[in-house]
């Protein structure tokens, strides 16, 4: 739904900047900085300077103020459950594990053939002809919706089914394409790990907070894992290993695809599952749980 709205917001000027016009649009309505007074002489710098906060630095401000505290409260949420590229990061997963057995192309072994509840997966290498194409269409379709960001829409929309793009236009479709075409079919899961600037800040503040919402895994019942084929590890999207410590899911977007498939693994076991959401002293108590071993192995150490 998030995906299909971040198509749709520069069709009907929910969210945008307009480079023909010189200004935003928000919610269908004009946003300008607040200097076209100061052009015609009616303000003085100061007036400018404070038309300029308001409008710009405090909005921006107070979007990206909300967005780090949802994350040191409870994670990457935005990532896990609206951002638009992670819609294509797990469309194309499931593909690519379809035609090669692999969520990744750099994943070492292929996953085994059933999902958690155990129905089998059938790997097909038709199944490439079916992935490549839908990857260089989300590709394509970026990258005209990243133009409409910036230019009229219906003038882009307009010039693309009538063919009539201008150079300009038709460079930045083929170039974004050809980029992002690269992007899905090789780096999604590496990208939102090591490259985008909003993941990375986002896991900063979660990681700032010992008391954040975290995937918790219950440590003493550690041996019931022996009867699943770490059900946890493989659906995760981000290709992490969930009941390690936290530091190392650094990059976790709490999609909690580890948790439904520890759920469901673990269905019959009269103690439930072993991963699950905890939050405040639970957190503390999970990170804690997981450094004792480890330090009494290191005490015994010769």
């Amino acid at each position: 739904g998030f995906f299909i709205l971040f198509c749709l917001a520069p069709v009907f000027d929910l969210l945008r900047y307009d480079l023909v016009a010189g200004h935003a649009w928000f919610l269908g309505m004009p946003w300008r900085a607040g200097l076209e007074a100061f052009s015609r002489g009616e303000t003085d710098a100061l007036g400018a300077a404070g038309n300029v906060v308001l409008r710009v630095f405090l909005p921006l401000l107070g979007t990206g103020g909300a967005l780090l505290y949802v994350a040191w409260r409870w994670g990457r949420l935005y990532c896990g459950w609206l951002c638009p590229h992670f819609s294509a990061v797990e469309t194309i997963n499931r593909l690519m594990r379809r035609a090669s057995g692999k969520f990744s192309l750099w994943d070492k072994k292929a996953a085994p053939p059933w999902e958690p509840d155990g129905t089998p997966v059938r790997y097909d290498r038709r199944w490439w002809l079916v992935t490549v194409p839908v990857a260089v269409g989300f590709a394509l379709c970026w990258a005209v919706v990243f133009l409409t960001y910036l230019l009229p829409p219906f003038e882009v929309y307009d010039n693309l089914f009538s063919g009539r793009l201008t150079r300009n236009q038709g460079l930045f479709i083929v170039a974004a394409t050809a980029a992002l075409s690269i992007e899905f079919l090789f780096a999604r899961h590496l990208f939102c790990r090591y490259a985008c600037a909003v993941g990375l800040f986002q896991s900063l503040a979660w990681m700032g907070n010992r008391a954040a919402m975290v995937v918790g895994f219950t440590r003493d019942r550690a041996a019931d894992c022996a009867s699943c084929y770490s059900a946890c590890d493989h659906v995760c999207p981000m290709r992490l290993k969930p009941r390690n410590i936290k530091r190392a899911m650094f990059t976790c977007t709490q999609c909690a695809q580890c948790v439904s498939a520890c759920a469901t693994t673990q269905r019959e076991h009269p103690s439930g599952p072993l991963l699950h959401w905890v939050s405040g002293a639970a957190a503390r108590h999970n990170e804690a749980a997981f450094r004792a071993p480890r330090a009494e192995q290191w005490r015994k150490t010769p």
